[in-house]
């Protein structure tokens, strides 16, 4: 079932930023399970068309759903879904989507990846599965498991992996994700390498602090026209705010560990907190724009330093504040487009996923 525009279209009167084409993408019905839909993810293919995921809890086995827009954001319709093949349980929590630049092992450049945490109802094991596709994502593959972990439960003492996120370096495809398996940190940062899609290295650590109370979570990452990467994340044991956006830049996108944490503020004090998401454009500055999303904020927040140092500047958006929203740069590059999929203490039947496309250098 198609789904058009919301009924609403926002122009902010600002130098940077305007947003226009705010959609319902999915609307989650009240006969799912609490939160009904969060956690949307998007994806731009070579012909223009968009792709969204996200969590869905609906009935038993969950799975990934996958829907097009082929007219820039002004419709979608369910094009496939990507299910738990392998294990059977039920892909349930925090999925992302990526398109390989360039062939890895036998799948070749174009192939679409859905990665996500294959959790059963009983919440006993977690797993980061990812599944490929090599026609549109009309039909999905599994191809390898990343990392497993045990129960699905936030808290110190459990040990879940969660959260993963793919960057491409060096002839190495790097699986970022979060690992609680190690009895020295409660929760930690860290990254798996693949040279072909099929087989994982162990886990390096990208931000571990000597505390074990304190819980960094939910890696991004961007390049920046520096050559330098920068890493976003939420950070429970922040001095500033609990699950402060925090970011460290590096050279290295297989060493943040040895990075300075730097805490996300804006001019005017704005400290964001939990799940963010960030990408870089060229568009909005000479050096370009870095945004960021977080999850408890409609606002983005925008840096134009190539660095990305200095102060953060706060802007309105009308997309809603949503556990957790991502952002994709769209093939003109001062567009950008929002997806979300609800707060995560929202309610099946309220909860929505949406998307709405923001411009840099608008009126």
């Amino acid at each position: 079932m198609p789904f058009r525009s919301c009924s609403f279209s926002v122009v902010i009167l600002a130098t940077l930023f305007y947003c226009v084409d705010c959609v319902t993408v999915f609307q989650s019905p009240p006969s799912y399970r609490d939160p009904g839909t969060c956690y949307a993810r998007a994806l731009l293919l070579d012909d223009n068309s968009l792709l969204a995921t996200w969590e869905n809890h609906g009935p038993e086995p969950v799975y990934f759903p996958v829907f097009r827009s082929t007219d820039e954001n002004k419709s979608w319709q369910e094009l496939s879904r990507v299910e738990d093949t392998v294990n059977r349980w039920g892909l349930r929590y925090q999925p992302t989507m990526y398109k390989l630049p360039r062939q890895v092992g036998r799948f070749p450049a174009g192939t679409i990846l859905v990665a996500g945490d294959a959790v059963p109802p009983d919440s006993s094991r977690t797993k980061i599965e990812i599944f490929a596709s090599t026609d549109q994502a009309k039909t999905w593959t599994h191809v390898s498991t990343v990392a497993e972990g045990g129960r699905s439960f936030p808290t110190n003492g459990e040990t879940p992996v969660w959260e993963p996120f793919f960057v491409d370096y060096e002839g190495q495809l790097v699986c970022y994700y979060t690992d609680q398996r190690d009895p020295a940190h409660g929760q930690k940062l860290v990254h798996s390498v693949s040279r072909d899609l099929l087989s994982w290295s162990p886990p390096v650590n990208d931000i571990a602090y000597d505390t074990y109370e304190w819980r960094p979570g939910m890696t991004t990452i961007a390049k920046l026209p520096s050559g330098d990467y920068i890493l976003t994340y939420e950070f429970f044991g922040a001095r500033e705010a609990p699950f402060a956006v925090y970011y460290r830049v590096s050279r290295d996108p297989l060493n943040f560990n040895a990075a300075e944490g730097r805490v996300l503020k804006a001019t005017d004090g704005t400290v964001p907190t939990s799940s963010p998401y960030v990408v870089w454009t060229p568009a909005g500055g000479q050096s370009g724009t870095v945004v960021v999303s977080a999850g408890d904020f409609s606002e983005l927040f925008i840096n134009t330093r190539p660095d990305a140092s200095g102060p953060w500047t706060k802007i309105s958006c009308p997309e809603p504040a949503s556990y957790s929203r991502s952002l994709i740069v769209l093939r003109d590059p001062s567009k950008i487009l929002v997806a979300g999929g609800g707060p995560l203490k929202g309610k099946a039947g309220s909860n929505r996923v949406t998307a709405s496309i923001i411009t840099i250098g608008g009126r």
